[in-house]
């Protein structure tokens, strides 16, 4: 073999070593530190906006299957647990739909009851307290304009955040006392009036194995006004306000 065939084959192998290392670096920092999500919807508004990118604290809560690509390890529950917190905001793998990541804020613990009476939020019968803090109105597609009101909500003493209503009289406006089994949780969007939640049966409680971890930070952020190739646009589809935002 002549030296110059010998020196390619030596370079090939070294990038695929190289390649292997690094991706094995990715793997196990996606799976046990952080993990990047985006934010695809409006459900979690005012807090997130679709346009959101964020990393994900993956040991928040320690790990189950889910933590790791194709849930290749056969964790049958968690370890290194943590229990969440009221008022955290978390991703999780849709129950009956593992493949789908949702994100949304934590209601209700293992044992609580959660209901909403005329929009107003009710935790082991006790009424949520809410402030308000500005309103608003939105135009939709169609023409048709939607008035919102925003609301400061305290669940805890040591946690509060902002929701956003369309009124006090929609469709999860008035639910039944729900009682969250042991080892479950109850979501919510902050977006009340429209958000996909444990309101929702297609989506209900949430098992403990689902929780992938706490959403910490915004490392990006863009408004969708423009295409990635349109670059001389790109000062107006950046939101330079949210990057590095810490995510309450």
């Amino acid at each position: 073999m002549s030296k110059s065939k010998h020196k390619s084959n030596n370079s090939f192998y070294e990038l695929i070593k190289t390649l292997f290392y690094a991706g094995t670096i990715a793997v196990l920092f996606r799976s046990i530190l952080f993990e990047p999500f985006n934010i695809p919807s409006g459900s979690m508004i005012p807090s997130l906006l679709v346009g959101d990118y964020l990393f994900v604290s993956k040991y928040s809560y320690g790990y189950s299957k889910y933590s790791f690509p194709f849930g290749i390890l056969p964790i049958k529950d968690r370890f290194n647990y943590n229990v969440p917190k009221r008022g955290d905001i978390i991703v999780f793998r849709k129950p009956g739909d593992e493949q789908i990541d949702y994100i949304k804020r934590l209601i209700g613990l293992p044992g609580d009851t959660v209901q909403l009476v005329d929009g107003r939020l009710y935790v082991n019968n006790k009424l949520v307290v809410r402030k308000k803090t500005n309103k608003g109105q939105i135009t939709k597609s169609d023409g048709n304009k939607i008035n919102l009101i925003e609301y400061k909500e305290n669940i805890s003493n040591r946690k509060s955040y902002k929701i956003i209503e369309t009124s006090d009289n929609d469709f999860f406006d008035n639910t039944i006392k729900f009682m969250v089994p042991k080892d479950k949780f109850f979501f919510m969007g902050d977006n009340r009036d429209n958000s996909k939640d444990s309101r929702a049966s297609e989506v209900g409680f949430v098992p403990k194995i689902n929780l992938i971890g706490k959403a910490q930070i915004i490392f990006f952020s863009h408004n969708g006004s423009a295409r990635f190739y349109e670059f001389w646009k790109w000062h107006n589809l950046i939101r330079f306000s949210r990057i590095g935002k810490k995510i309450e």
